[in-house]
């Protein structure tokens, strides 16, 4: 009988049968939450609701989903639905940030929730193993949410994210 329990245990295991795969899937995993953080500790520092944890989990959440398929076997053609349910997932999330102030015409969060949603696509790159156009593309945002506010004139606003896109 304990034979038997060992046998299942390690066969609920077999998703990572050698070293190549787990290095495989903790370099994918950990770069997502790397890249995740930069851009959410970028957001924290501007006093935003989602920071460095809601980008890292949203990061390493949305390779788990990228990932899982491809070593389930799914086949990539068929891995269109995974991203369309990341990118529907991810959209609700963002509404969450984002806050309309009626009376004072103004909207709130939209930066955010964007940003979130481009670390999901982040999270994505990193779980079906793009490495480099993951780090390119957190570079791309992180130039535009750190330096383009400091390009663009600033509006006469006392929210810095309020209807402003370069915040």
């Amino acid at each position: 009988m304990g034979e038997e329990i060992w046998a299942t245990i390690v066969s609920e295991f077999s998703d990572v049968p050698d070293v190549s795969t787990i290095t495989r899937i903790t370099v994918r995993l950990v770069l997502a939450a790397v890249l995740g953080g930069i851009l959410g500790y970028e957001r924290e520092l501007k006093g935003r609701s989602a920071g460095v944890r809601t980008h890292m989990l949203v990061a390493v959440g949305a390779a788990l989903f990228v990932i899982g398929p491809l070593q389930s076997g799914v086949p990539i053609e068929d891995m269109s639905r995974v991203l369309q349910g990341i990118v529907q997932g991810i959209g609700f999330l963002g509404a969450g940030a984002i806050i309309v102030r009626s009376a004072q015409h103004l909207v709130e969060g939209l930066t955010t929730a964007a940003s979130v949603w481009a670390t999901a696509g982040i999270g994505v790159m990193a779980g079906l193993g793009l490495e480099a156009t993951a780090l390119l593309s957190a570079a791309i945002v992180l130039i535009i949410l750190a330096a383009v506010p400091l390009i663009l004139p600033k509006h006469s606003t006392t929210n810095s994210e309020t209807s402003d896109p370069g915040s």
